[in-house]
């Protein structure tokens, strides 16, 4: 165990200070752009956009800089146009090309479409182009998919090659095996009831879906690093999921305490207020999901980047003073790294457990039946 705890707090900090490296790259880059020919010099740091270029989506990903030098790993970019049909090139064309290409161009700041690809009609109106290109999030969310595969089929896998009475697995597959039955007992089955079986696979990949997008956006460096759980469409898809699985599969009791509930007749009839506010709470529920996963980990990136960002702040206020930012900045992103590291786990498991909640109410018959049994 101590040498376990020695390796995953030399991790953290390494993990810090390549944190702290990767962004100081950025801002290098960043005020570069910003330092006029006449105030060269007096460099400024865009804060607003080190934060925002880091967690938002991007048509290309952006490994690190060496002085003037950019590392880029241009992303193949997708669009249907209704006057031009299909378009397929790579994002680098529209850089050698000052942000135009093909008729395409980046919609300016203050647009509705800022940072994304649009193209203007005859009267100068931007308008936005059927869009499917393979964006930052989209390859990260594409690469920890088949980390994620590779992980459960190698598992899967020890276990296909071995009988069943075969002695107990160790080294990683066994830890996997403890963690995929403290996810399943503990959660699943606890929270749903006999019925667990039919839902263990989704709430399953869930857990570790969520589990391991949230330990690749903490890597600072290629392939990790984009922020795949911060992004609302991401959580709001798995919101979606789980609304299916608990309305779709949801007991007649289920929906007549919704429509019908047992309540006085006055908060039924004439008005029905009680089904009204029944058939809301259908809706506010996977909505709470998503925004709380977005938010949490959104907000853990924020806070990470503003940290570092205080280093190069500090860089004209004196030695004393930068230094002594320098080194709180260093210890509060290698704190903030276990942090999130422990916001990571909470994360995937809350998100899965109110899944698993909210899919145990709509299986209301079985309760009922067990509650007659203790009886």
């Amino acid at each position: 165990m101590n040498l376990l705890r020695n390796i995953l707090f030399s991790i953290l900090v390494l993990v810090g200070f390549a944190n702290v490296a990767y962004a100081g790259g950025q801002v290098k880059t960043d005020s570069q752009e910003l330092a006029t020919e006449s105030d060269a010099e007096a460099e400024t740091v865009d804060v607003k956009g080190i934060v925002f270029g880091h967690i938002g989506d991007s048509y290309e990903w952006h490994v690190t800089s060496f002085g003037d030098t950019h590392v880029t790993i241009p992303l193949p970019v997708i669009l249907y146009s209704r006057n031009s049909g299909w378009h397929v090139f790579l994002s680098s064309r529209l850089e050698e090309n000052g942000g135009t290409y093909d008729g395409f161009s980046f919609a300016p700041e203050g647009s509705p479409y800022e940072g994304k690809l649009v193209e203007y009609d005859e009267e100068g109106n931007a308008v936005r182009p059927f869009d499917i290109s393979i964006t930052k999030n989209v390859l990260g969310l594409l690469i920890n998919s088949a980390l994620l595969l590779a992980i459960i089929l190698g598992v899967a896998r020890w276990y296909k090659n071995r009988p069943v009475d075969s002695r107990a697995p160790g080294g990683f597959v066994g830890f996997m095996e403890m963690f995929i039955m403290m996810v399943n007992d503990d959660i699943i089955k606890n929270s749903i009831g006999p019925k667990y079986r039919k839902f263990a696979p989704y709430l399953l990949t869930v857990f570790f879906f969520i589990f391991i997008n949230n330990l690749m956006g903490l890597v600072p460096i290629f392939p990790g690093g984009a922020n795949v759980t911060g992004n609302i469409a991401i959580t709001m898809v798995l919101a979606l999921c789980t609304f299916f699985a608990v309305n779709l599969f949801g007991t007649k009791t289920y929906w007549k305490d919704i429509f019908w509930p047992d309540v006085p007749w006055w908060l039924k009839v004439p008005v029905p207020m009680m089904p009204f506010i029944e058939f809301l709470g259908i809706l506010t529920k996977p909505f709470a999901l998503m925004i709380r996963l977005f938010a949490n980990m959104l907000a853990g990136h924020m806070a990470m980047l503003v940290l570092t960002c205080l280093i190069f702040i500090s860089a004209s206020m004196g030695v004393v003073l930068n230094t002594s930012l320098t080194v709180a900045s260093v210890l509060f992103n290698i704190f903030m790294n276990m942090l999130e590291l422990l916001v990571a786990f909470i994360q995937a498991y809350v998100f899965t457990m109110l899944s698993a909640v909210f899919i145990g109410l709509a299986q209301e018959e079985h309760k009922k039946e067990v509650q007659e049994v203790k009886e």
